[in-house]
């Protein structure tokens, strides 16, 4: 009687296994992650076979890193500065770029410009697409102006014609869109699941690690915003840079998450209008909003994402309220730092907020959440009260701490200079001592 094969329970995440189902993984935590599967003999058995080196000779041979040469890893512009700045100067060759985001942000619209302006620079470049055909992108690529006879098209979902397309081609650029579509006949289930991705990306990043070919990946996310699939393509590849943007709004930010070849602080800012996605090289008019006469309730803020200093424009609205428990509504701010500034106001500064409606948002869309715009919704907030409008020409940064403190913040020069390219001569800061004397003088201009 033959015996029944042994299985085993397999986390489709981070590979832990377990004789028996269960709902959370033991390792990864996550919950309703493992798979039933035939368990292999010799794990099954408990049996760790020894595994014999291989002899290492030419220039497979390890080398003292003195005598490693960098000429041929420099990085290569991709014709887009703004893309250019995220990476940290352009693609190196053999990087494995992956480039998440929400769906309809703009992602193959940015890559597309990205594979046309370096495609028009002389280069060849591979856009594999498993979700639209070629005359899908020949259309989007008419619209955007986007054609060039060194840009060469393929609708592919499976990883062996990719693979083919990439030896026929020989390109200097390839562009994945995108990584959860493709799919390995020779591993079961359907395209996007974590085995599939994992498989996919492993022989998409030994090629380019190969042939020195740098590759672009475009990755889906969930809706928490993490990128489907297993963590583990997060760590294969060499950069990942998250796409987002407010779908109300045609500002674009690419950041980047990891990179291992500049910083992981640099934003790249860019808008989508109806020819496609333009770069903003100073999208700091983008997030002001200055009538000719001064309104009252409006702040000037210095606000720094990465290492790019903006300008960002707060403004508030108090009114009576008209209900016992008033409200509370914020945009582009986080509303538990709002609430915390409102109690510091009533508390240290003597302004009568308790009753009041109060309305905080941000000009432009942008979403500020660094400490540094305490002082700017501070006095956005009292001059709503006062129903004073303060100076054109005044910025305010600083943030606030419960003892109605004003603490330095970091980047204090950079902001100082941003503020002067733009014409903002006065400036109320941690220098100006505490919030009283803040609200004083930015409201007794």
């Amino acid at each position: 009687m033959a015996t029944r094969a042994k299985s085993e329970f397999t986390c489709s995440e981070c590979g832990w296994a377990s004789a028996k189902w269960v709902g959370q993984c033991g390792e990864c935590q996550q919950w309703n992650t493992l798979v039933e599967g035939s368990a292999g003999g010799a794990r099954g058995l408990g049996v760790v076979k020894s595994i014999k080196p291989t002899n290492i000779v030419g220039s497979a041979a390890a080398r003292p890193i003195t005598e490693v040469s960098s000429q041929n890893v420099a990085s290569r512009s991709t014709r887009v500065a703004e893309f250019d700045r995220v990476l940290g100067g352009g693609l190196v060759p053999g990087a494995v770029v992956l480039l998440s985001g929400e769906p309809g942000v703009g992602k193959s619209t940015l890559l597309l410009e990205v594979a046309a302006k370096t495609a028009q620079s002389g280069l060849r470049v591979l856009y594999v697409s498993g979700e639209e055909s070629v005359g899908q992108i020949r259309l989007r690529a008419e619209r955007t102006s986007a054609l060039s006879e060194n840009l060469f098209l393929a609708s592919e979902t499976d990883l062996s014609s990719v693979l083919g397309q990439i030896d026929a081609i020989t390109p200097d650029l390839v562009v994945v869109d995108s990584v959860q579509t493709i799919s390995a006949a020779e591993l079961d289930g359907a395209a996007g699941m974590p085995a599939q991705i994992r498989e996919v990306a492993a022989n998409l990043i030994r090629v380019a690690k190969e042939r020195d070919l740098p590759i672009v990946l475009v990755g889906h996310v969930t809706k928490d915003g993490t990128i489907a699939g297993p963590r583990v393509l997060e760590h294969l590849v060499d950069v990942v840079c998250h796409f987002e943007g407010d779908r109300q709004t045609s500002l674009r930010f690419v950041r980047s998450l990891k990179n291992r070849f500049g910083p992981t602080d640099e934003v790249g800012c860019f808008e989508m209008t109806g020819e496609g996605i333009r770069e903003v090289s100073d999208p700091s008019g983008l997030f002001l909003s200055r009538p000719e006469v001064p309104v009252s309730g409006t702040c000037v803020t210095v606000t720094v994402e990465g290492r790019r200093a903006l300008i960002a424009e707060v403004q508030a609205l108090v009114v009576k309220s008209s209900s016992p428990q008033p409200r509370r509504v914020v945009n582009g701010v986080d509303s538990s730092r709002v609430a915390m500034l409102l109690a510091v106001l009533e508390r240290r500064a003597g302004l009568r907020v308790g009753e009041m409606d109060v309305y905080v948002s941000t000009v432009g869309g942008v979403r500020i959440t660094e400490p540094a715009a305490d002082l700017a919704i501070a006095v956005a907030i009292a001059s709503a009260v006062h129903d004073k409008p303060i100076a054109h020409d005044l910025v305010a940064y600083g943030e606030i701490s419960l003892a109605g403190e004003i603490r330095k913040v970091s980047n204090s020069k950079q902001r100082a200079n941003e503020a002067a390219r733009l014409g903002f001569t006065r400036q109320v800061d941690s220098e100006v001592g505490g919030l009283k004397q803040a609200l004083a003088l930015a409201l007794n201009w």
